[in-house]
């Protein structure tokens, strides 16, 4: 009599067995509150002559360079394996009878991998060179706890938990300066800074572009933008002080410019999604010319222990939003297109094998998605290990064989200016000289 191996998930890995993702507590104190710096501003492509003289008093190497990091996070593990198909390999298909993608459905890309039929919004952005694939990249981590692997990937020191910054951060910190640099080089598209920004740079908190204030709503100045501004005039804290009093000036003035009127480009619809309003978002804030080198957003719903689906259903839904909304952003951007990289990224993959709900529970490696005017696109980086079984990761995942630091190190050394990696990514020696040469 053959038994089948059902996997589970651990209660204490972050989801509630439902496939939903449990909320992280939410307190905000003082020290929290002004490490952060999570000040939600207001963009437009109006800047008052003096406040450009302010915010452009020095310029850093992206900023010199016009160039621009824009990093997407997939919360929750997003299964790589229906996202860039590996439909040739044999062991993919008798590994998931009813949730595999057809190689009939499959949006073919060179023979071997193909597109979730969902993605076409990425085919022609890979066929125009500008969009290239990481597979099989990841974490050495084994974590399957979504909690711990994600601030393993946002600090960049997989194992260590100490760790106090995230490596955007330090990224920035590594950036070659000549001086004061633009109060907006750091944004984060959320009510908080994210833990990818944390650190001595001065990061900025954007919870919306149509409101005002601090985290806050409506036309009015709310309590907790009083309170902040309270915290700034008593704060000797540098991450306040020095580009503070801009940010504010900035923020007075550019809310007056009404931008939630902001028309995209020509032609160009976002998906109606919060995800969607988010990068419209950053488009609006790039195209703004603040200064702004790194932005940072992120993407829910992407843990399918139940009900995942093949061409159609809940990862389907999930792939079609994204995939819009960043082929949105790329034609919005227009000709500032060619100074912007975008890179995705998600905790880790999900297993081989479908499990007895028609889901995917946790598992290792995962695809990375490089978008931008100097990557080197249309092709699938790295060596695909294989889905044999004796070539699985446990037994159950497909394995590693790219660490993300790389994916990120590249990113960073070629469009931010960041030199030494040992700082951005410590212990990992990150080797330029053994980068995959994608941009």
């Amino acid at each position: 009599m053959s038994t089948r191996t059902i996997y589970t998930d651990s209660s204490d890995w972050g989801c509630d067995m439902h496939g939903r993702d449990l909320p992280r507590r939410n307190t905000v104190t003082r020290r929290g509150f002004m490490r952060g710096g999570a000040l939600a501003l207001v963009g437009t492509s109006v800047i008052p002559s003096f406040l450009t003289r302010s915010i452009y008093a020095e310029m850093t190497t992206a900023a010199a360079n016009k160039k621009k990091l824009v990093v997407i996070f997939q919360r929750g593990a997003c299964d790589g394996l229906n996202v860039v198909v590996p439909h040739a390999e044999k062991n993919y298909y008798a590994m998931r009878p009813t949730i595999a993608i057809k190689q009939n459905e499959v949006i073919d890309l060179n023979g071997f991998f193909g597109l979730h039929p969902s993605m076409a919004a990425f085919k022609p952005l890979y066929d125009q060179g500008h969009l290239a694939i990481v597979h099989a990249a990841g974490s050495p981590d084994t974590t399957r706890s979504h909690f711990d692997a994600q601030d393993y990937m946002e600090s960049g020191t997989p194992g260590v938990k100490v760790t106090q910054d995230g490596w955007l951060n330090r990224a920035l910190q590594d950036e070659k300066l000549a001086g004061k640099p633009s109060a907006f080089r750091a944004v984060a598209l959320g009510t908080q800074v994210p833990r990818t920004l944390q650190g001595k740079i001065p990061a900025i908190a954007v919870a919306n572009l149509a409101d005002f204030s601090v985290a806050g709503r409506g036309p009015q100045t709310s309590p907790i933008s009083n309170a902040f501004q309270a915290m700034y005039d008593e704060s000797s804290d540098a991450v306040l002080h020095g580009t503070g009093e801009e940010t504010f000036e900035a923020v007075k003035m550019l809310k007056s410019a009404d931008p939630a009127h902001y028309q995209p480009a020509a032609g160009v619809t976002y998906p109606n999604t919060a995800f969607g309003n988010s990068l419209k978002q950053v488009a609006q804030l790039l195209k703004a010319n603040l200064g702004v080198e790194a932005a940072f957003s992120d993407i829910g719903g992407w843990d399918t222990h139940q009900n995942q689906g093949g061409a159609t259903g809940q990862l389907s839904n999930r792939l079609k939003e994204f995939s819009e909304t960043i082929a949105a952003f790329w034609k919005d951007m227009g000709a500032d297109s060619e100074n912007v990289t975008l890179v995705t990224m998600s905790e880790f993959g999900r297993t081989a094998r479908q499990n007895g709900t028609g889901g995917t529970d946790h598992g290792h490696a995962n695809v990375m998605f490089v978008l931008g005017g100097t990557v080197k696109g249309g092709k699938v980086y790295g060596r695909w290990p294989g889905l044999s079984n004796e070539q699985l990761n446990e037994g159950r995942d497909l394995a590693v064989t790219t660490d993300f630091r790389n994916v990120l190190g590249e990113a960073a050394y070629k469009t931010l200016g960041s030199r030494n990696m040992e700082a951005v990514f410590p212990g990992a020696k990150v080797n330029p000289a053994a980068f995959l040469n994608f941009a």
